[in-house]
């Protein structure tokens, strides 16, 4: 095994492709192709399965993938470890989460501290999110609710409650609050299992002996604001998440106190990457500040 085949196979899992796998290494096709071939072929192992121009890794691909993922950015640090001292860091840094409302202050402090870092925020749900964190494909989570793994460090962000979330003039104007117990009464929109929202209200539904069923189901919570918007029924969102849209309004539950609580989430394997460092300090120093 070496280095060079280690590099060549993991630069193709990590773009998706031989060709762009060769742009990124700066070395021609038919080498990253052959590097690759020559590990499989003496390891006796297939790590990708080529079709119609398609590259897609194995099972043994994955589990090979998730190594030097390890293996490489242990590199990095060391690399960013010779060169500690300098103003800041540079990168990509990529956060998934529920609403990035929970760290805009946070994002802005820093980049401020860190202007050569790109970063990317892309929304999930809590499984989704886990995942990609325990697959090296994001270095922040946020996630509402407390994770408690073995795996995972954890930074409380806070507590919100969970609202009814409906078009402006679905219900009269004066309602002010409306009762969890009559939810049955009117159509229900969910968002999709594994969403932590959906799951704390069927965990009080439960609670209650109350059977609520959603009349529409949607994937991810803009889909879920726009059919609430029509005027379909009643959704549900943290009070955190809601943020401007005059299309629509929150009311509070009456009976129940139901909430997110919100936290940052990291994998405890990669707290020393200077990246995730970086930003878990910004985090601590905007917590800080609001206190």
């Amino acid at each position: 095994m070496r280095y060079s085949q280690l590099r060549a196979f993991h630069h193709v899992a990590l773009h998706g492709g031989f060709s762009r796998a060769a742009r990124a290494l700066n070395i021609s096709q038919p080498s990253v192709s052959d590097q690759v071939r020559q590990l499989e072929q003496r390891h006796d192992i297939l790590l990708f399965t080529r079709e119609a121009r398609q590259v897609r890794m194995t099972e043994a691909g994955e589990a090979l993938f998730r190594l030097t993922s390890e293996m490489f950015e242990v590199e990095e640090r060391i690399g960013a470890l010779f060169d500690e001292n300098r103003a800041g860091l540079s990168g990509h840094l990529r956060i998934m989460a529920d609403s990035a409302m929970h760290i805009t202050d946070a994002v802005q402090r820093f980049r401020e501290a860190n202007p050569d870092v790109f970063v990317t925020i892309r929304t999930g749900n809590t499984e989704d999110l886990l995942r990609r964190l325990r697959n090296y494909e994001a270095e922040i989570g946020v996630v509402g609710n407390t994770i408690s793994a073995p795996d995972i460090d954890s930074i409380d962000l806070g507590r919100t409650p969970i609202l009814a979330l409906v078009a402006k003039d679905y219900l009269p104007a004066s309602t002010r609050w409306i009762a969890f117990r009559d939810l049955a009464r009117y159509p229900l929109i969910f968002r999709e299992d594994g969403s932590r929202t959906r799951a704390q209200v069927e965990e009080e539904a439960a609670r209650l002996k109350l059977s609520l069923t959603p009349v529409i189901e949607v994937e991810g919570r803009e889909a879920m604001r726009e059919v609430v918007a029509s005027g379909a029924g009643i959704g549900f969102i943290s009070e955190a998440e809601f943020g401007h849209d005059q299309r629509l309004r929150t009311i509070p539950f009456q009976d129940i106190d139901i909430g997110m609580s919100e936290s940052l989430v990291t994998l405890s394997a990669r707290r020393d990457v200077p990246l995730i460092r970086g930003f878990v300090k910004a985090v601590h120093r905007t917590l800080g500040r609001k206190q």
